[in-house]
């Protein structure tokens, strides 16, 4: 098991987080950019030191400030692979797949051997003679893999490994990573700004806000119980605070909202829930509903923004703050005639609405 707990300034931003990670498993740290996810990875490394902190893998403690512990990286049994992969030009894929082999000093053969069985892994034994220019975008990711797992490290850590592939590739080459993800025997550490791929490559997944956790989890506990705003929108779920008016009868429960008031089935003992509502179960319309709908909400359209990857469907942002997200598609917004600065309703069932403590 890898534990952290990671401290660094830098000017103005402040990082303070504690880590942990299972081996044969993905810790995800996601995040937007400029919240350090880049620097925990550093500091795992060991390509930068805490102000104050501590990581260890297993029983093996690199470092520890309060005990003046320190392994330099070249000693971490660390596989790394940058946002930009950084292969070799000037080598081919065999070749940068066994720098890393040769600099620790391994015989020849060996060398050669192992060499040949991650070319034969990484599906790379046609190309073994290619070098990076030569290589497709997916190519050179399972390249860079393999260079990073030549020396059989104890810790992976992936910089956005998805971030220098287009669009179309990008989606091709995200299960294949999974899959080879899912047969190994290290920790992982990814990082990523996508809370798609946070949630395709996650065993455990830890959300980054300003150089704090704001909150870990599996994927399903994020989706089911997001515990701050700055997680909901990262998942694309609207979440309000909320303070029980009334309860009954049944199970059905009255709250105060920042957005007005809602009404939910369910939910445990407590007068302040967290109210979470997902955008496809909001339907809009330009006048007060009628229908079975028990919760109406109303603003103006703050904005519209096309969902990727084709813009089908479109995400229409309701203010004033906290704004509220409705999922529509694109042909929906169109009958709607739907513009910013419009007055719309936003309606859903009590059905839809999960409360929580």
């Amino acid at each position: 098991m890898l534990t952290a707990a990671l401290q660094r300034r830098v000017g103005e931003f402040a990082l303070e987080c504690e880590l942990e990670a299972n081996a044969a498993a993905t810790l995800v740290l996601v995040g937007e950019s400029g919240s350090g996810k880049s620097t925990v990875l550093r500091l795992l490394a060991g390509l930068l030191r805490p102000d104050a902190g501590r990581v260890a893998l297993g029983n093996r403690v690199w470092c520890d400030t309060s005990r003046a512990i320190w392994v330099p990286a070249p000693e971490r049994p660390v596989g790394y692979v940058p946002q930009d992969y950084a292969l070799f030009p000037h080598l081919s894929a065999a070749e940068n797949i066994a720098f890393g082999l040769r600099a620790s000093g391994m015989d020849r053969g060996a060398v050669k051997r192992r060499t040949a069985d991650l070319l034969d892994r990484f599906e790379l034994t046609d190309l073994a003679g290619r070098r990076p220019h030569d290589l497709s975008g997916g190519q050179q990711q399972r390249v860079a893999l393999a260079r990073a797992l030549a020396l059989e490290p104890a810790l992976l850590l992936l910089d956005e490994p998805l971030s220098a592939l287009d669009v179309e590739t990008r989606h091709a080459v995200r299960t294949e990573l999974k899959r080879l993800l899912a047969g190994l025997s290290c920790v992982t550490v990814l990082v990523t700004h996508a809370p798609m791929e946070a949630l395709l490559f996650g065993d455990r997944i830890a959300v980054l806000d300003h150089g704090r956790i704001a909150q870990v989890g599996d994927r399903l506990s994020l989706l089911r119980e997001p515990r701050t705003r700055y997680v909901a929108t990262l998942l694309g779920l609207n979440l309000m605070p909320g303070r029980v008016l009334t309860r009954g009868p049944g199970e059905e429960v009255v709250l105060a909202t920042p957005r007005g008031q809602v009404m939910a089935v369910g939910g445990g003992p407590g007068d302040d829930l967290f109210v979470v509502v997902s955008p496809d179960q909001v339907t809009l319309s330009l006048e007060q509903p009628a229908g079975s709908a028990r919760n109406v909400l109303s603003g103006e359209i703050d904005e519209i923004l096309p969902e990727p990857p084709y813009g089908e469907r479109l995400r229409v942002v309701i203010g004033p703050a906290p704004a509220f997200v409705a999922e529509i598609t694109a042909r929906a917004a169109a009958h709607l005639g739907l513009t910013v600065g419009q007055r719309v309703h936003a309606s859903f069932k009590a059905t839809s609405v999960a409360i929580y403590a």
